[in-house]
């Protein structure tokens, strides 16, 4: 997560280009292989934090509002999830999770948010435990039994918004995003 808003090289501001657009980019160009192979996953490690966030195209890459790296890297989060669900309607012959890890102890939770960290410190989870689901998504028997296209988090899927929170989205919205990164991808081509 960077904290302040910075661009990459490309004129794309950090985070939307490594979290939302980069796991756009490298998911579309595996679906052909992916599709061919026998029992393929995708699974995308999100966070628990997209939960406070509705999905919001209107300003992608944060240039019309005050930046706040949490709150940018808790929508790209949000983005990750829209972007699994629409692709597990997509693609069915693809099995298709997202999943929140918990808050691990990491470097980057150390680094980026250290209020966070210093209060919760002996509360977090080791990155062992942290990496259980991704793993169990990956490698179980069971995994691909659930609907494609869910939120897990310990093993189980879970709601991708909180109740009465108001951060669903309209098919609308999420087409949209879909097509502005369609656009913004044919410049890595």
């Amino acid at each position: 997560m960077v904290n302040k808003r910075e661009l990459t090289e490309d004129g794309l501001e950090k985070n939307f280009a490594t979290n939302t657009l980069g796991v756009y980019i490298l998911t579309t160009a595996l679906i052909p292989v992916l599709e061919k192979a026998h029992d393929p996953r995708v699974i995308t490690v999100s966070s628990g934090g997209m939960l406070v966030q509705k999905l919001s195209i209107s300003d992608l890459q944060s240039e019309r509002t005050a930046f706040n790296g949490t709150m940018v890297y808790a929508q790209n989060k949000r983005q990750q999830v829209v972007l699994t669900e629409r692709w597990a309607q997509q693609h069915p012959a693809i099995h298709f999770s997202s999943m929140h890890p918990g808050w691990v102890d990491t470097p980057a939770v150390r680094q980026s948010m250290p209020g966070f960290h210093a209060r919760l410190k002996d509360r977090l989870r080791s990155a062992a435990q942290g990496a259980d689901t991704v793993l169990w998504l990956a490698l179980s028997s069971a995994a691909p039994l659930q609907p494609s296209g869910q939120f897990f988090q310990d093993r189980k899927p879970v709601p991708t918004h909180l109740p009465l929170a108001r951060t669903s989205s309209l098919p609308a919205e999420e087409e949209k995003l879909m097509e502005v990164l369609g656009e913004l991808a044919q410049r890595f081509k």
